[in-house]
């Protein structure tokens, strides 16, 4: 999946999920504070991702997580490992 397509996958399930607006989500925006993110939407998010990637997220990947460019690069890096394994 390439790059676009990450980000467009991403950004379609955040506006859903969290009904956040699409004009709001740019790469150096901050996620939580975008989202408005308690930890309740963490878990949420998390399984969002999984459900939609089809890997696991390890809770502690997610303190490097503060943009949605450090986002969506997550992602990006997770898919590479998937495939790789």
């Amino acid at each position: 999946m390439d790059r676009a397509s990450i980000v467009e996958r991403v950004n379609g399930f955040l506006v859903d999920e969290f009904e956040v607006e699409s004009e709001k989500i740019q790469p150096e925006a901050n996620l939580k504070d975008t989202l408005e993110l308690d930890s309740l939407d963490y878990i949420d998010l998390v399984v969002v991702i999984e459900s939609n990637f089809g890997f696991k997220v390890k809770p502690e990947d997610f303190a490097a997580i503060t943009t949605f460019e450090s986002f969506y690069q997550y992602v990006s890096n997770r898919l590479i490992e998937k495939v790789n394994s």
